[in-house]
């Protein structure tokens, strides 16, 4: 029976659910590997929501097995692995989307936080242009998510400790975002940040673990600026701009669109914070209004 790593049992305070699923995990990861003739070629290793095991085929290649939890986020995950096929993201081999297993190519443990942040940016800016294909109809659309932050927002008591001037700035523009949407939608990863961009053999760089959205690739930046956060300390303002300005010029993203879009999520991310977490976190509230300000002129 697999053991667990102790980030991985840790989930299991997060609810009900998560506790569930990590009572079941060994016993699905030892049936997951048996249905698929895989050997344990190393130690277990974790993501943010999934148990990542090194394996080998029964061909002897190199392989990981990620299971996930069972949230809307990670539905849809192979459509856009599959859809990428390997082109500037990790090889899917094969799937079992119900159980939310995925056997992946094996890629190295280096990822984007051993470079600078603005060269990570640059390298970031071009896996844009590899993934942002023609969106899959299956897939979830950013309009839907769009719809339901301006809902959230509208609702928001006036006394919240996100400054009343950003909630309403995020609410207009999420409204003009909605009137104004992107007249070709893409495959969107959706949390393409330094540490889900791996270096591998086949490329120098490539995407891991989407969570897919269909729609306007402006969406895309703000993960790299909240990211590698205390790297900004002393230089909050000038550092997240350089982050931003390196994205969008090395992607040819519109501006303005891509400011938008970075204060609506920072935003939503502050209400997310207050209203679903049991002891929001006043730090992690403090980067998602810095942010926000930091873009801005």
């Amino acid at each position: 029976m697999i053991e667990l790593p102790t980030a991985v049992r840790a989930m299991s305070g997060r609810g009900p659910d998560w506790a569930q699923w990590i009572e079941t995990l060994p016993a699905w990861t030892q049936h997951q590997l048996d249905e698929w003739e895989l050997r344990v070629d190393g130690a277990p290793t974790h993501g943010t929501t999934s148990l990542v095991l090194p394996v080998l085929t029964p061909r002897g290649r190199s392989a990981v097995l990620k299971l996930g939890f069972p949230d809307d986020e990670s539905e849809h995950e192979h459509l856009a692995l599959r859809r990428w096929a390997g082109h500037g993201a990790v090889r899917l081999l094969s799937a079992q989307p119900h159980r939310r297993a995925l056997l992946l190519e094996r890629l190295h443990a280096r990822d984007l936080t051993t470079v600078s942040d603005v060269e990570a940016c640059t390298v970031v800016s071009r896996l844009y242009q590899r993934i942002h294909v023609p969106a899959l109809p299956q897939l979830r659309s950013l309009t839907m998510w769009l719809e339901s932050r301006v809902a959230e927002l509208s609702e928001l008591p006036r006394n919240t400790p996100v400054p009343r001037r950003l909630v309403e700035q995020a609410l207009t523009l999420a409204r003009d975002l909605m009137s104004r949407p992107a007249p070709d939608a893409v495959v969107l990863h959706t949390d393409l940040h330094y540490e889900n961009v791996l270096a591998a053999d086949t490329e120098p760089w490539l995407v891991i673990d989407p969570k897919p959205l269909s729609g306007d690739p402006h969406f895309e930046i703000a993960p790299m600026l909240w990211n590698r956060w205390d790297e900004l300390t002393g230089d909050v303002r000038d550092g997240v701009r350089r982050r931003f300005y390196t994205l969008v010029d090395a992607a040819r993203f519109d501006e303005d669109r891509a400011r938008a879009w970075v204060i609506v999520r920072v935003v939503h991310n502050a209400v997310w914070e207050l209203s679903r977490a049991t002891r929001p976190d006043p730090g992690w509230l403090t980067v998602c209004v810095a942010v926000a300000k930091a873009v801005q002129d």
